[in-house]
């Protein structure tokens, strides 16, 4: 059970770590310091139900409809241009939008929201948790340990990006180091919606 739980954890860590929509949203929250414990477990807790599905068998049923998961492309890729398209707004804009401080806070409903749709709105978060990592930990000998394994990960890592992006604030203190995070985000956005349209 503890290697299959290492092999998971190890697994997921690879996959979440990369650079996507849902770590930079929980990288502004962090260093906005807004509503960053709820942001970290809808995340967490969301992939736990991923990994817990895909390890119970839906990914052979959503790869068996193909048309679902163009749906859910091009969902996402709307999603991700809107909000990439607000983040760039930022960007040329930071003395209006990128300081913490002048910035009225959102509410924890909207924030959540977001955090939502940034979550399962993005096939990507499909294609990694619910079908390559619900397959792989088919190939152990106890799935369920890998399972956690990989929750576990996704904990770690989302609770480091979240809590850790604090000692980031003094960087970031002036307008022009959010207008630079803002642009990159909108930069990543767009192109995970692109790659997404191209996809579908």
């Amino acid at each position: 059970m503890l290697s299959s739980a290492i092999a998971g954890f190890v697994a997921s860590a690879v996959l979440i770590i990369a650079i996507g929509a849902q770590n930079a949203f929980v990288l502004r929250q962090g260093l906005r310091r807004e509503h960053v414990l709820p942001v970290v477990l809808t995340c967490a807790f969301s992939d736990l139900a991923l990994i817990s599905a895909g390890i119970a068998g839906l990914g052979a049923v959503l790869t068996a409809q193909p048309t679902l998961i163009t749906a859910i492309r091009w969902a996402g890729a709307a999603f991700l241009i809107g909000y990439a398209f607000l983040a760039a707004r930022r960007a040329l804009r930071p003395q209006a939008a990128l300081d913490p401080a002048a910035q009225a806070p959102a509410t924890l409903r909207a924030t959540l929201l977001t955090c939502l749709a940034l979550t399962y709105l993005n096939p990507h978060v499909y294609l990694d948790t619910v079908l390559l990592l619900g397959s792989v930990a088919q190939q152990h000998a106890s799935r369920w340990a890998f399972g956690l394994g990989a929750a576990a990960a996704s904990l770690t890592w989302f609770v480091s990006l979240g809590l850790g992006a604090r000692r980031l604030a003094p960087l970031l203190a002036r307008p022009s180091a959010w207008r630079v995070l803002d642009g990159s985000i909108a930069l990543v956005m767009a192109v995970l919606g692109v790659m997404l349209i191209v996809q579908a």
